[in-house]
């Protein structure tokens, strides 16, 4: 287990509390990653409210179990982004369109307003953006079954 130069912890309101290895504690951090898709384990940055970098994660697999439980559950209840593991249908090739996905959180339906919600990411990633911003990913385009990759060809 590597050793960290800071401390974790939760005070009573349920903010995250760092305690700097010279005793300086900063109250209200907030662990942001520098690369949520293409490397979300590791570069976690834990910021001030005002955006201030007061500590810096290589990996989040070096971290002390305690302190890592800490910044996953808190990454995990900021961030909200399912993965599309199929398309089921879309109600329009045009847009704005109603699709019917299968995610890794269930299945749902959302508006998509227009072809430039769908940005791609990566070499074959997709993120798709529906009209109350909340994003999809499709992490690999070729992983997706032949019927979701002939609709996402429509709309690309």
């Amino acid at each position: 287990m590597a050793s960290t130069t800071f401390q974790l912890s939760r005070n009573g309101f349920g903010k995250l509390v760092l305690t700097t290895a010279e005793g300086v504690v900063h109250e209200g951090v907030v662990p942001v990653r520098a690369f949520p898709i293409q490397a979300p384990e590791h570069g976690i940055s834990l910021v001030l409210h005002d955006g201030q970098e007061v500590a810096w994660i290589v990996s989040i697999a070096d971290l002390p179990t305690s302190i890592r439980t800490l910044v996953q559950d808190e990454l995990e209840g900021r961030e909200f982004m399912p993965e599309i593991m199929r398309i089921v249908d879309v109600s329009s090739f045009a847009t704005p369109c109603t699709w019917h996905v299968k995610t890794d959180r269930g299945d749902t339906h959302f508006v998509l307003k227009g072809e430039e919600d769908i940005r791609r990411i990566g070499a074959d990633g997709l993120l798709v953006a529906d009209s109350h911003g909340i994003h999809f990913l499709v992490r690999e385009v070729l992983a997706l079954d032949k019927h979701s990759r002939k609709i996402l060809d429509r709309f690309l």
